[in-house]
């Protein structure tokens, strides 16, 4: 549920931070839409080959390095001294997310029961839709409050507990 919530609250969150962005960096309207793009782009050509990658050499596995990939970009990101850094953690992003997005179901169906699914999927779901209605509120906040660097902070000690829960 972690993954399926850190994805969409990043991308949500990360699009209201775009003013304050283009005011840390001036750049062109085009390449600030580079920092959302990157992570899209990268997650959709990646999802379905981290898929297959997880059936082959587990799925735990790969939701984990994923979530290691994440993590490490989120405060690579956050670090970011120009905006050529902030795309490119952006990118490495939607790596990590990727190969969580593209295993977090596959674990749900895989090691729960028929008749647990249909509730574990509805909750994964919800945390999906929770990533996606809180990121704008929480990250405008953030970015008010603390700069838009904080809406990446934000993200690394959840991505932190996140590793440590599938370590354990």
């Amino acid at each position: 549920m972690l993954s399926g919530f850190l994805t969409p609250f990043m991308s949500s969150s990360v699009n209201i931070a775009l003013a304050a962005i283009g005011r840390s960096f001036p750049v062109s309207a085009v390449t600030l839409g580079w920092v959302s793009t990157a992570n899209i782009l990268a997650a959709a050509a990646l999802v379905v080959p981290f898929g297959r990658l997880a059936d082959i050499v587990g799925r735990r596995r790969i939701l984990l390095a994923g979530a290691v990939v994440f993590t490490a970009a989120s405060a690579y990101a956050m670090l970011a001294g120009s905006i050529a850094q902030l795309i490119a953690a952006r990118a490495i992003q939607g790596v990590g997310a990727s190969a969580m997005f593209g295993t977090g179901i596959a674990i749900l169906t895989s090691v729960l029961p028929p008749g647990e699914r249909g509730r574990a999927l509805g909750l994964n779901t919800a945390a999906v839709y929770l990533g996606l209605s809180l990121g704008p509120f929480v990250g405008g906040w953030l970015t008010s409050a603390f700069g838009w660097r904080s809406v990446f902070g934000a993200i690394v000690p959840v991505g932190v507990l996140m590793i440590v829960l599938l370590l354990v």
